[in-house]
């Protein structure tokens, strides 16, 4: 179970894969722009999904760092250079983000960007969380 309140009105439409809000207390944990790339700045792969899952993989070690894990996450930002990539992965997507942060939904934004610093990466997540 969460340690935080999801917020969702009861008259709008179920949010799928992501929480419209959340309400947390407690000390807050913020992480940069994390990329696909592994501890030792090396893609290992151009594949969209595979960067991602790399990304949430090194967000849930930074989360570690604080004595948090996945659980505390209240919100994502998610920038991709490829929004259509990103529609047309959504599948995968999801198996890979259960894979790494379960069924743990908290408040996301996706905005596609023009580029990101490091010319290989398709994906920069930076992440909140608040561990109670």
């Amino acid at each position: 179970m969460s340690p935080h309140e999801f917020l969702h009105p009861a008259h709008w439409k179920p949010a799928l894969g992501y929480s419209n809000g959340v309400a947390a207390s407690g000390r807050m944990i913020f992480t940069g722009g994390i990329i696909g790339w592994n501890a030792a700045q090396q893609f290992e792969t151009d594949d969209f999904v595979g960067q991602v899952e790399q990304a949430l993989t090194s967000i849930v070690e930074v989360l570690a760092c604080a004595g948090a894990g996945p659980e505390h996450l209240v919100r994502l930002t998610w920038y991709v250079t490829d929004k259509k990539e990103y529609l047309a992965s959504l599948k995968e997507l999801g198996q890979a983000y259960r894979r790494v942060i379960g069924k743990h939904f908290p408040a996301m934004a996706l905005v596609q960007v023009v580029a990101l610093v490091e010319d290989r990466a398709k994906v920069e997540i930076e992440a909140t969380a608040v561990l109670p």
